[in-house]
């Protein structure tokens, strides 16, 4: 809480715990709630973490928020979360069973991150069922990171990464999933690439169509074809999604944040946040802080 008793979304930087191996860390429900408290953070908080969280349910129920959308998750189900989406936990972690594999940026190697788009987020996906095939290659990863001391440390780690690399890629080539490579599939890529560069400064899918050499209608298809929404909408929701965050996670008042995120004026950033949200910004921020 700061001064004015308003919940806060905590940043959160990965560190690597006593006796574990540097980069990445495979754990389960209690001990995650545990590494939470041994670095002092409450894991029940809003928080924007700096790394990867692969989040799969093995027995019960657990609600998780992921950029302020709802999700649960059920036996054999996973969620990825990306390093700068806001996560929090909404069940007690107790009431389920499973695994979560956090691993930093820069963990995996290149050609991997690659292949499974490891540094595309894309905002609002649900959870996935990927099947027993994938849960079978958590289990050796998980058998294996317990098997520090076996190993020489860099070698363990190095097993810890290729066994990471293979989950990462078969979540990411499940169907639905972001990877592909196709020409509809790279018109996307390149499209939320760069959505995320420039969509304070433009919303309109016109200019982005310009600016990559595709037509609306390619970008609309390749987008529909990639999360199932069009081009518009697409921009729409990262919008959004960033007024969300810094409405919560900043001072800025709301009038700020939407020239932030280039609206020409207040009136037509409440219009607009009212319009995909269902509220005002200001009502947003008293619901979303609990004030």
């Amino acid at each position: 809480m700061d001064k004015n008793r308003h919940t806060r979304i905590a940043e959160v930087p990965f560190r690597t715990s006593a006796g574990a191996p540097p980069g990445a860390e495979v754990l389960d429900f209690p001990r995650l709630s545990a590494r939470a408290h041994s670095h002092g953070v409450d894991a029940y908080s809003a928080m924007r973490p700096s790394f990867h969280h692969l989040i799969a349910v093995r027995a019960g129920t657990l609600r998780v928020s992921v950029d302020f959308t709802d999700h649960e998750l059920t036996v054999g189900t996973w969620i990825w979360v990306r390093p700068g989406q806001v996560l929090q936990f909404r069940s007690p972690l107790e009431e389920a069973r499973g695994t979560v594999v956090l691993f930093q940026p820069g963990f995996l190697s290149t050609a991997t991150v690659e292949a499974a788009r490891v540094d595309q987020p894309s905002p609002g996906r649900p959870p996935v069922s990927a099947g027993d095939a994938t849960l079978r290659v958590l289990d050796v990863l998980e058998g294996e990171y317990r098997r520090l001391a076996e190993l020489p440390l860099e070698v363990h780690v190095e097993v810890v990464r290729h066994l990471l690399a293979v989950l990462v890629l078969r979540l990411a080539h499940l169907p639905g999933g972001q990877a592909g490579a196709t020409t509809t599939g790279e018109a996307f890529r390149r499209f939320q690439r760069a959505v995320d560069q420039n969509f304070f400064r433009t919303h309109r899918a016109e200019d982005y169509a310009t600016e990559l050499g595709y037509s609306v209608r390619t970008l609309t298809r390749a987008t529909q074809a990639a999360v199932g929404c069009g081009a518009k909408h697409f921009i729409d929701d990262r919008v959004l999604l960033e007024a969300k965050r810094l409405l919560v996670h900043s001072d800025l008042s709301a009038t700020a944040v939407g020239d932030r995120l280039g609206f020409p004026d207040p009136t037509v950033f409440t219009k607009f946040f009212r319009t995909r949200a269902g509220e005002t910004p200001t009502a947003f921020r008293h619901r979303a802080r609990g004030v």
